[in-house]
């Protein structure tokens, strides 16, 4: 994995889930003030994280751990990135 891509969230996510929804908005205007990225995987590709998110999602990663599913908050985003 690339420098640039240990940098980035995870966003493990699924169609017609407004949960979802918000969480890329978020995701969106964390990237536009830090230029932090986030890639998006649609659980439905993979059975093993359907079974593992099923009922978390939307699921947000950061260096390989879960700091946030359900309902994304912005402002615990930030104070993540501060550490």
């Amino acid at each position: 994995m690339s420098g640039l891509e240990s940098n980035a969230f995870v966003l493990y996510s699924r169609d017609k889930c407004p949960l979802c929804d918000k969480a890329k908005q978020v995701l969106e205007e964390v990237k536009a003030e830090t230029g932090i990225a986030y890639k998006e995987i649609d659980i439905h590709t993979d059975d093993d994280l359907l079974e593992k998110f099923g009922l978390m999602i939307p699921v947000v990663e950061w260096k390989d751990d879960i700091v946030q599913f359900g309902n994304v908050d912005k402002s615990a985003l930030n104070r993540l990135l501060e550490k």
